[in-house]
């Protein structure tokens, strides 16, 4: 008799949890026990779904790294007995979460798929039983005895994305999500397409290694017309900072005012690791294409190429939480680890 495939459900937080009270009009949160008597349809799914809760759910944007380690540490702890877990997360933060994950998962072979929803469950056009219906039939997918999805992923709104390559661009629209740099994984319509080229292939099968160890102490940085002196000082000399990401403007472009491009080289030589992401939603730092750029390029700064702000923070906290050497950070950094960057 085949296996059948079994799912876990995580629920963290977030609008998709949640009930109408249609007495009172406040929301509360669901009881994820009563999942199929609330979504019949999930039966017709050929797998089987258990579901665990955060103990106190929360919001996202009150996410932090002990919470990604939280989810890690379930994911660890029950990677042996499910073939796929969804993760039920708030739109806010879930490009950073998912980010944080495909970094804290190494060697995953299994999917991993977050989720949520603009509107709550129990409201009449809620866009929060297709989101989850269709995240757990696309982490149920199978091929031969494998997963067809191996990696950290996001689905919203017929989409399904690389985590590490998702940003959230709207508040409103159920379209909450894009990924620009970086072609979807799967559409779902009257058919499930999975454009199987652009998922990440593994070579070798190695156990799941969890990577707990997360540094905070790193800053993003937008640069903006108007930045000043004391401004660029203050934050570059912030007590125990490690890492900045520095959102600079279109292909990786900087002010070539000499105090910025002085006090860029004295901390990048007093340790700090620098990283130059552009601030635009889509393309790729292209450092040396213009004057602008030169200078930063010859301070030996960080190329963040084409990584979105979220992949770029997240992998910050990861690379300084795995202790690598200073000679190999900048290396470490450039270097594709799970599909983050081109």
């Amino acid at each position: 008799m085949a296996h059948k495939t079994k799912i876990l459900l995580v629920y963290t937080g977030g609008t998709i949890g949640m009930v109408k009270d249609y007495k009172t009009g406040a929301l509360k949160a669901f009881n994820f026990n009563n999942l199929m008597k609330s979504i019949p349809e999930l039966k017709q799914l050929d797998c089987s779904v258990d579901s665990v809760s955060f103990d106190e759910p929360i919001d996202s944007s009150n996410m932090n790294p002990s919470h990604w380690v939280s989810i890690a540490t379930l994911i660890e702890e029950n990677y042996d007995a499910f073939d796929g877990f969804v993760i039920l997360h708030g739109s806010d933060t879930m490009s950073y979460t998912a980010s944080a994950l495909s970094y804290m998962l190494e060697h995953l072979s299994k999917p991993v798929i977050l989720t949520g929803s603009q509107l709550p469950i129990g409201d009449l056009r809620t866009d929060a039983k297709e989101n989850l219906i269709t995240s757990i039939q696309i982490a149920a997918l199978r091929e031969g005895d494998r997963a067809v999805i191996q990696e950290v992923c996001l689905y919203f709104e017929y989409k399904l994305y690389r985590g590490n390559r998702t940003t959230k661009i709207n508040a409103e629209h159920f379209e909450a999500f894009a990924s620009l740099n970086y072609p979807e994984l799967a559409e779902s319509g009257v058919h499930l397409k999975v454009n199987t080229e652009y998922l990440r292939k593994k070579k070798h099968q190695k156990p799941l290694k969890v990577h707990k160890k997360l540094d905070d102490n790193v800053v993003i940085l937008k640069l903006f017309p108007g930045l000043n002196k004391n401004v660029l000082k203050s934050v570059l000399n912030i007590p125990d900072l490690k890492g900045v990401i520095l959102e600079t403007y279109g292909a990786g472009n900087a002010p070539t005012d000499k105090w910025l491009l002085n006090d860029i080289k004295n901390a990048i030589k007093r340790g700090l690791h620098i990283v130059n992401v552009t601030q635009c939603s889509g393309g790729s730092v292209l450092l040396g294409q213009y004057e602008t750029s030169e200078e930063l390029q010859s301070l030996q700064i960080i190329n963040g190429k084409d990584i979105t702000t979220e992949a770029a923070v997240t992998k910050l906290m990861y690379l300084l939480g795995t202790g690598v050497s200073p000679k190999l950070f900048k290396t470490l950094f450039e270097t594709p680890l799970r599909g983050e960057l081109q």
